[in-house]
């Protein structure tokens, strides 16, 4: 299906790669770091326990496309599968809470983008910076072609993506389908 996928013309960004700070809506300093967070691409087993943490508590209301996992079993094989060497993971972080995870998985030539942001921190702008940062960190490990799938109905989400520069490729289905090409880094 990869091959099928129309992309923009104009590329999106540049987007800063992480890691980077920021002061959300509601005065919170947040600050997004690639995962895994050291050099060495190890991750620590407390980054991986506080996503596991975030997602038992993400709320049934905001699960897509059966994504993230409810159970905690289930969310642990998911974070092993997106969280693998191939893909590309920012991680939103207040303090040492995380508010929010993004990830890139290889698809082909291109990769698919998804996004969740715990509901405590929704509406503050996490999920613009945590997007730009995934794209601005895809970007600078040689991500082209970016995808995305969204319920329709889902106004905000289809918002922030075409604000920073996705376009509708499929509007054929229940879900909108959606790319965007990136610009190469600065």
């Amino acid at each position: 299906m990869s091959g099928d996928r129309i992309y923009p013309e104009e590329p999106a960004g540049p987007f800063e790669a992480p890691p980077l700070t920021f002061e959300d809506r509601e005065g919170r300093d947040i600050e997004i770091r690639p995962y895994p967070s050291d050099a060495e691409g190890e991750a620590g087993e407390d980054e991986f326990e506080s996503l596991v943490e975030m997602y038992t508590a993400f709320d049934p209301a905001d699960r897509a496309q059966g994504i993230p996992p409810s159970r905690e079993s289930d969310v642990r094989s998911w974070l092993e599968t997106i969280l693998g060497d191939d893909g590309y993971n920012v991680i939103a972080w207040d303090g040492d809470q995380v508010a929010g995870h993004a990830t890139l998985v290889p698809d082909g030539d291109a990769c698919e983008l998804a996004i969740f942001v715990l509901q405590a921190y929704q509406g503050a702008g996490i999920g613009t910076h945590l997007m730009k940062a995934l794209l601005g960190h895809g970007a600078a490990n040689g991500v082209e072609r970016v995808w995305l799938t969204v319920e329709r109905w889902n106004r905000a989400a289809v918002g922030l993506y075409k604000k920073v520069g996705f376009e509708t490729s499929d509007a054929e289905s229940f879900e909108l389908e959606m790319t965007a090409q990136l610009a190469s880094p600065e």
